[in-house]
């Protein structure tokens, strides 16, 4: 797309240069048409996106991406923001939704899904689920994680959103909640040849960590080597081999690798998101278009080691004890605090922490009402005397202001107290 832009900007600006004027009128309307030639020219400059400069080590994918998961910094990225078919890397939204449904109670690992006819139709990758054939919601994960079945990936899309169209719908409204601004999502499992099916490298990562660091559980399933899983159908059981397409789990590595999910078309060529850890740093790679599968494997190993080469967490596991604060006008004289996050910072060229200073700043006092999550302070930190970061303080209750009833209940005490200072009797 943009070579084209730039070889109709070349033609216009020729034509703009080799017509000649003929007559006074002639020059007037020329220039006027060139001036709108030259707004033309400029507008689509500007249509074209900034590149930003690889400085990565080198790879064969045409887009990529390196973050760190729990801080969200980019490593580094090529042509991370190019729309590209992910193929099967679709399913990571997928999952990210069935575990959604899963953590606030929708479903159950231990429900039974029925397989539908539309689900036993896909194409592509896939366990050979049967018309009317039962398999547990654990099952079926295990199905789309380890072998990337496509009609497993159905089957869970219709149970949890009744329909494949409406789950494609809660797909798109979930990815637009993370920010990936450059995906289309058409079917749940990535087999569509549509144009519209499109994600970025940038976005699959934003996606992958959401999956990663949300449900950390899902290694439990992206780890699986092999396993069997029975077919039960009306021509009886028989045993089914998942074999996991994610050849990084086999490959010698210095790091762990933990997941995520490759995936695969003629359109989409080899696309892969792979998850790592190594010293308490967890990494995402995610690959798009690389030329051959062996190539993305490569290339994920090729992104991981340079993270993990230059890349150094901090994390702040022991923050300053954090006071009471004096509530002016509430029912309580004071206000717990708390941190509203803890504090990592991720260090891009092998930093030494061991000069990290610290910062406490709060409020002196706060007025009532105070709520629960008001921020009231800021632990600021810094490195080398730049500041790297901060987490706020923030209230961890509500503090209510007095009423007139608890006005009164505050004079009946002091009253009473008085009294029994007095060695009297308080009578009302």
């Amino acid at each position: 797309m943009r070579v084209g832009k730039r070889i109709i900007c070349g033609i216009m600006a020729g034509i703009l240069f080799m017509v000649e004027p003929v007559s006074g009128y002639g020059m007037m309307r020329e220039g006027t048409w060139k001036k709108d030639i030259r707004n033309q020219i400029m507008e689509i400059q500007q249509m074209q996106p900034e590149l930003t400069p690889y400085t990565g080590p080198e790879i064969t994918a045409p887009s990529a991406i390196l973050m760190e998961a729990s801080t969200g910094t980019v490593i580094c990225e090529k042509n991370a923001d190019e729309p590209r078919n992910p193929a099967s890397v679709t399913k990571i939204m997928t999952l990210i939704l069935i575990f959604d449904a899963l953590q606030s109670g929708k479903i159950r690992l231990t429900d039974e899904v029925v397989t539908s006819a539309h689900a036993k139709s896909m194409g592509g990758s896939q366990v050979f689920l049967e018309e009317g054939e039962i398999q547990t919601v654990e099952t079926l994960i295990k199905c789309i994680v380890i072998a990337s079945g496509n009609d497993a990936s159905v089957a869970m899309a219709e149970f949890v959103g009744g329909d494949e169209g409406t789950f494609v719908k809660m797909m798109n409204e979930r990815a637009k909640g993370l920010g990936m601004e450059h995906t289309k999502f058409i079917d749940c499992c990535g087999l569509t040849n549509s144009p519209e099916h499109v994600t970025t490298a940038r976005d699959i990562a934003l996606m992958s960590r959401e999956l990663i660091t949300k449900y950390p559980q899902i290694t439990n399933y992206t780890t699986i080597w092999m396993e069997n899983i029975t077919h039960v159908t009306k021509q009886g059981s028989k045993e089914f081999g998942l074999s996991n397409t994610n050849k990084l789990l086999k490959m010698s590595t210095n790091f762990e690798v933990t997941g995520l999910k490759t995936g695969s078309t003629s359109i989409a060529k080899y696309c892969l998101s792979a998850t790592a850890k190594k010293d308490g740093v967890e990494l995402i790679a995610a690959i798009m278009a690389a030329p051959d599968y062996k190539a993305r494997f490569k290339d994920a190993v090729t992104l991981l080691n340079y993270g993990y080469g230059n890349c150094r967490l901090y994390k702040d596991e022991t923050p300053p004890e954090l006071p009471k604060l004096p509530v002016n006008g509430g029912k309580e004289p004071e206000v717990e605090l708390s941190y509203g996050e803890p504090f990592t910072y991720l260090g891009l060229h092998g930093e030494d922490f061991s000069g990290m200073e610290r910062e406490l700043m709060l409020e002196e006092d706060v007025n009532a009402p105070v709520k629960a999550g008001d921020r009231l302070g800021t632990l600021s930190y810094r490195l080398n005397g730049e500041e790297v970061g901060n987490v706020p303080v923030i209230a961890a209750q509500n503090v209510d202001t007095t009423g007139f009833a608890d006005y009164m209940k505050w004079m009946t005490g002091w009253w009473r107290m008085k009294g029994e200072e007095a060695g009297g009797t308080f009578h009302r």
